[in-house]
């Protein structure tokens, strides 16, 4: 089949390029386990507080109802920020199979390699975004004296 032999130097010219994308795949993984660790602390503390607030008095029943609501509006930043981690990570992966797929087939993908990584990098700036906000909302959660 002409297009299906390509020689070892293209090759290893491939695995040198996705080298640097298969670095930005490993921040993201641990991205995405920072953020799977604040979501399970945060939806920890939320069923604390759910299970605690029939016992609690009004002063305090009050200010666990804040914290609750600051830990929803935490929760969900964290979950868009886990979707756009995994979106970016997905569309790195993309990158590096298309930009073996080109080699081995002898096609011209740079252009789609080039805008996978765009949207990739995209994607992590909004994960970063939702990150950062959220951190913003932990810092300034007002905090129910229960434990």
């Amino acid at each position: 089949m002409p297009g299906i032999a390509t020689p070892l130097g293209d090759i290893t010219h491939v695995i040198q390029l996705a080298i640097a994308p298969v670095f930005l795949l490993t921040a993201v993984c641990t991205l995405l386990n920072v953020l799977t660790n604040r979501l399970a602390i945060s939806a920890d503390r939320r069923r604390l507080l759910i299970v605690r607030l029939p016992e609690l008095d009004a002063a305090t029943a009050g200010t666990a109802n804040a914290e609750l609501d600051y830990l929803d509006r935490r929760l969900h930043l964290i979950y868009t920020a886990i979707v756009f981690a995994v979106v970016c990570a997905l569309l790195i992966c993309l990158m590096i199979a298309a930009a073996f797929f080109g080699a081995f087939m002898s096609f011209q993908v740079s252009s789609t390699v080039a805008v996978f990584f765009v949207i990739a990098l995209m994607a992590l700036l909004g994960s970063l975004a939702a990150f950062l906000r959220e951190i913003f909302l932990a810092v300034n959660t007002p905090r129910c004296p229960v434990v």
